[in-house]
């Protein structure tokens, strides 16, 4: 398998297990303590920091642990990522979600697919996906940006589960993992109805992460940029010369 369909096949992975992570865990959570709605998101958001963190750490040395468009489209627009490789990431991590809930309904004994009946989108819940995700942009890129990538794993995991709480929407921060949350009529569910408006709004927060990340950090490379989430281990056949030059395409 080429270096592309090596990153493209870790991105549909981990984004499969990352919807998975997320739906499986909040239905757990519904199953351990069906009569407290506190303790059910406390334990999806601590499920969901940890196994982040795990994920990032298994995929990422082969894609760079995105599982999400909206951070693929800012390393694009920073120069750390071909467009055409950004473009073909973008399919892999919504296919990669869609299954991942998929997956955890049947690992739960429920309907492979049950379409989400919750309606989540509100005034309020438009401006904190903007915010969650803007964070969210702002933290992996300033991490790329200090060279400290190493971190990027927990800190993302640490940020995705304080946001759970700081949030009332509870950070979705992802318009892959949206799409695949409509596939579950669980706790982590979301009705196709409001996914449009989150999508929108995390495209929005995408846009200010970006704008705030080159005003704090503007001597922001396509070297550095190309360090997120996680860096690129090449591949048996990828030289690390041709890692450096793939960057410097646009």
């Amino acid at each position: 398998m080429d270096d592309v369909g090596r990153r493209l096949l870790a991105e549909l992975l981990g984004s499969a297990m990352l919807a998975a992570l997320v739906v499986g865990s909040g239905i757990a959570a519904m199953q351990l303590s069906p009569d407290d709605v506190g303790l059910q998101l406390l334990e999806n958001a601590a499920a969901t920091a940890a196994g982040l963190f795990a994920i990032i750490l298994m995929f990422g040395p082969v894609s760079g642990g995105h599982f999400n468009p909206v951070v693929t489209l800012a390393e694009a627009g920073f120069g750390g990522l071909p467009w055409r490789t950004a473009l073909a990431y973008l399919p892999a991590q919504v296919i990669g979600c869609i299954a991942g809930a998929v997956l955890a309904n049947v690992m739960f004994a429920g309907e492979a697919v049950s379409i989400s009946t919750t309606h989540r989108m509100t005034g309020p819940h438009f401006v904190a996906e903007i915010v969650a995700t803007a964070g969210l942009v702002l933290l992996i890129f300033s991490l790329a940006r200090s060279g400290r990538s190493a971190v990027a794993p927990a800190a993302v995991g640490a940020y995705i589960g304080a946001a759970y709480f700081f949030t009332s929407s509870t950070s979705f921060a992802n318009p892959a993992i949206t799409v695949g949350r409509t596939f579950s009529d669980t706790f982590a569910g979301i009705a196709p109805g409001s996914a449009p408006g989150y999508i929108a709004a995390q495209l929005v927060g995408g846009a200010v992460g970006f704008a705030l990340v080159r005003l704090l950090y503007p001597a922001l490379s396509p070297q550095a940029a190309a360090q997120a989430v996680v860096p690129v281990v090449p591949g048996p056949r990828t030289s690390t010369a041709a890692v450096s030059a793939d960057t410097q395409e646009s």
